[in-house]
């Protein structure tokens, strides 16, 4: 252990371990993304040890040779720490502890430690306690190998073992509690953004060190904080974000993902990827110059898939351009062909990114006629908010408003005493325009919105 004299504590040295397995992913610099984790923990590498197995071992995950190697280095380098980029189980780490009389940690263990140490706001720190505790549990004995040094015997039985089920139980009842105050937060977080419904919103996802972060602060203005370091953001964070020939919409930026991200810590972050999961458009925020770029895209899609929103309108963004190779990134939009490369760093792009985000907004958008009484001015006041009042035009006791407005809400004004004509997107080669004798018509009773819903929102 060395001490880091400009923070003035002590630095932890790690050896990296990794096992390839014939299904596991592989990278063309194995151990890469693990180091980085490691950095991000404050810990520094002093060593590295990759092996080719077709099924891990039982008892230690490494074969014998290589565990009898990783003896040798760690005793070597004098590390303190040795860390896998495996998941392993609470028996192979006690045997591995065993073996090199070193602390072992594996990958979703390394993940969660760097999650405590980024959480900052509540929901956070109980997102991040729930996903340790439910690792740890099945774990409690390892943590308590240090009553072995007790002489067993005659009236010596049982001291551990009764430790051991006191802290399951303490545990599980800390379990149920985080999760009691976390569906709370979910539901609080659900209203927030419900509250929030009149307005257009964009999240940014992606992997982990994407430039999200920067990003927003480069569309918005913004003073989030941004680094060059996976798991800077934690914390889902809300800007105003004003599109040219549109108008303000809200940008969040979201916890980046990274591969194998542990279940339950995505089951623990549900509502701090709340603001994904209503969000309007998805912006996937790629680094293009990242050699395995497709493999962070894909896993990715892994976690969209795995909270229930990888269907959602998703705008793919190649970030970090500017650092880019020109082939790489010419393969990459060949693959995604509706991508749009950018350079938070510079602000190169940008205007691009602006547009398409403008023009896939618009695509849940309708021009309509929405023909009622004279009177009607709570719906007046509703098409105002939602939408945009593109004419009106009289006819005694009733008026027809020609109007753009969000395809969702054509069912709330339809149940606000009027009748709705669609124009359809055929009728002028573009969105609108055209006659509506073609459209699509909408009336009162063809839905089962009540007026009540036009109070809730109006």
């Amino acid at each position: 252990m060395e001490i880091d004299r400009k923070k003035g504590v002590h630095s932890e040295s790690a050896v990296l371990v990794g096992v390839q397995l014939p299904d596991s992913h592989e990278e063309s610099e194995p151990l890469t993304e693990l180091a980085g984790l490691v950095e991000s923990a404050g810990a520094e590498i002093v060593g590295r040890l990759h092996q080719r197995r077709e099924a891990p071992d039982p008892a230690a995950y490494l074969g014998k040779g290589k565990l009898e190697s990783l003896q040798q280095m760690v005793a070597a380098a004098e590390a303190d720490v040795i860390v896998f980029d495996n998941d392993l189980s609470p028996a192979q780490v006690r045997n591995l502890e065993q073996a090199t009389k070193v602390k072992v940690l594996d990958r979703t263990e390394l993940i969660l430690d760097i999650f405590s140490t980024r959480a900052q706001t509540h929901e956070a720190r109980l997102a991040v306690e729930l996903a340790q505790l439910e690792y740890s549990l099945p774990r409690l004995k390892r943590m308590w190998t240090h009553l072995s040094r007790l002489k067993m015997g005659v009236g010596m039985r049982g001291p551990g073992e009764k430790q051991l089920e006191t802290d399951r139980r303490l545990v599980e009842r800390r379990i149920v509690d985080l999760k009691r105050d976390l569906e709370k937060v979910l539901r609080r977080k659900e209203r927030e953004v419900a509250a929030r419904s009149d307005r257009m919103t964009v999240s940014l996802v992606g992997y982990t060190n994407a430039g999200k972060s920067t990003l927003l602060n480069r569309l918005t203005a913004g003073e989030v904080y941004a680094k060059d370091q996976l798991f800077a953001t934690l914390d889902t964070r809300t800007r105003r974000w004003r599109l040219p020939s549109w108008g303000p919409v809200l940008l969040s930026d979201t916890v980046g993902f990274i591969r194998d991200l542990p279940h339950r810590l995505i089951a623990s972050f549900k509502a701090t990827l709340e603001e994904a999961r209503q969000a309007d458009l998805l912006l996937h925020v790629a680094d293009a110059s990242n050699p395995a770029v497709f493999d962070q895209i894909k896993a990715v899609h892994s976690v969209l898939a795995e909270i229930g929103i990888d269907q959602k309108d998703t705008l793919l963004v190649l970030n970090k351009a500017d650092n880019a190779d020109d082939k790489q990134l010419a393969v990459i939009e060949s693959r995604y062909p509706g991508s749009v490369r950018v350079s938070a760093h510079t602000g190169d792009g940008l205007d691009r990114l602006e547009s398409a985000v403008s023009e896939a907004l618009s695509q849940g958008f309708v021009e309509a006629d929405v023909v009622t009484a004279v009177g009607n001015g709570k719906l007046f006041a509703y098409l105002a908010k939602h939408g945009e009042i593109l004419s009106r035009t009289f006819n005694e006791d009733r008026v027809a408003i020609h109007c753009r407005v969000p395809k969702k809400y054509l069912g709330r004004i339809a149940a606000g005493d009027a009748e709705v004509v669609v124009r359809t997107a055929s009728d002028s080669g573009v969105l609108g325009g055209g006659n509506v004798d073609g459209g699509i018509v909408l009336p009162a009773s063809d839905n089962a919105l009540s007026d009540s819903a036009m109070d809730d929102v109006a």
